[in-house]
């Protein structure tokens, strides 16, 4: 487990903003709804200890104080009204608003932690910061937006873990949804790996699907690459009866797809999104793939791409979430357009890049580029052994045409 060397919080500069109140749109209330976002960025940086505590911590705190000036949303909490007539808002107050850090060190592997085989996914919890619990005030409950972890590994290698906090739980009766502290019970009982759809791949499965579907548009990158994964972990589960509905669910960014536009710089929650459904056996059948990229295409060019359907039904998509949830519903974190590898603190790129919050979910995947395949995407997945051993034979045999 990793030793606990400082706990701090860090505020935005003296003279930063006054007391700030955000009030959530429904496009961030959404998403309330769903687990917090925890992800973990590994850097090869060998330095000792002294050097680490002395001159990099110290750097850190500063370089994240005058960050937050320009983001003080994060700095703040997530406040949720007990009255259901009040919206939930994220506020920053002046003098009690901060971002919780944690510096740690950690014996771990440095090694196996950043590669792509299977591993435990339990070794990952030790980087996860421990964020401050949900504070229930008279009239409303409150928690932190964000916290960060900064682990070293002595003599070798840094890690950096950012966890978004805004969760909720099912109970209460004053508000429909109250907010608990989160976290994933371990044992998750599952193993970690990456898999890397390198730029050849994904122009062939492109190829295969033109070949078959000539007249499709929009068979993107991002359409083989979730169609594929998709189908492979479909198979690799166990048997189901052939008319069980097989979903999935996507997110896309809809600053630019809405009418009017939301500007590209616009702090908040702007996502819209589109739901595939399936039938199981058609899904597993030889033609399963073609047909997964034939729907996730028609759903992103009939809904996703289209402004007087982007949000159409926007009040039902969390009733809609909710009936998915009963069945075998998948879904994607990330997209190709993340380049996270690229966040550079002084240390070069990053060596990998895990999504821990995919643990949450029973059928996710993790998606973002590949670090050292040009034009290739990488894959994150998060399930138990046996499955994860069937999916990977899977996948790699359905490469080879």
């Amino acid at each position: 487990m990793a030793i606990i060397l400082e706990t701090c919080r860090v505020p935005a500069p003296p003279g930063a903003a006054d007391d700030l109140s955000v009030p959530l749109t429904f496009l961030d209330i959404f998403w309330l709804h769903f687990h917090p976002i925890r992800r973990l960025l590994f850097y090869d940086y060998p330095c000792s200890k002294p050097h680490f505590l002395e001159n990099i911590a110290p750097k850190l705190k500063e370089s994240l104080s005058l960050t937050l000036r320009h983001y003080l949303p994060v700095a703040g909490y997530l406040i949720f009204p007990l009255n259901s007539e009040k919206k939930p808002e994220i506020r920053y107050v002046v003098g009690d608003s901060a971002v919780s850090l944690t510096i740690a060190e950690s014996a771990s592997d440095f090694h196996d932690l950043i590669g792509n085989h299977a591993r435990d996914a339990d070794q990952f919890y030790e980087f996860v910061p421990q964020t401050d619990p949900v504070t229930d005030e008279s009239e409303y409950q409150r928690v932190p937006v964000m916290a960060l972890k900064v682990t070293l590994f002595p003599g070798r290698d840094l890690s950096l873990k950012t966890h978004l906090e805004l969760i909720p739980s099912s109970g209460k009766k004053k508000r429909e949804v109250p907010l608990k502290s989160s976290s994933f019970p371990l044992p998750t009982n599952r193993v970690r790996a990456t898999y890397v759809l390198r730029q050849a791949d994904i122009k062939r499965l492109k190829d295969l699907v033109l070949e078959k579907k000539p007249g499709l548009v929009q068979v993107s990158s991002f359409v083989v690459t979730v169609s594929y994964v998709w189908t492979c972990l479909v198979k690799s589960g166990e048997q189901v009866d052939d008319d069980v509905l097989e979903s999935f669910i996507f997110g896309a960014d809809i600053r630019a797809r809405i009418d009017p536009p939301v500007p590209a710089k616009y702090f908040g929650n702007c996502l819209g999104g589109g739901f595939v459904n399936i039938e199981h056996k058609q899904l597993v059948g030889e033609e399963g793939f073609v047909t997964a990229a034939e729907a996730f295409a028609d759903q992103i060019i009939n809904r996703v791409n289209k402004k007087d359907e982007v949000l159409k039904g926007a009040e039902n998509w969390l009733s809609e979430v909710k009936k998915l949830t009963a069945t075998r519903m998948h879904a994607v974190s990330g997209s190709p357009k993340f380049d996270l590898y690229n966040a550079d603190f002084g240390w070069g790129r990053a060596r990998k890049m895990e999504v821990v919050s995919i643990d949450g979910d029973k059928h996710s995947m993790s998606l973002c580029k590949s670090r050292d395949s040009e034009g290739g995407l990488e894959v994150g997945l998060s399930l138990p052994k046996p499955r994860m051993e069937a999916f990977a034979a899977i996948f790699e045999d359905g490469l080879r045409f």
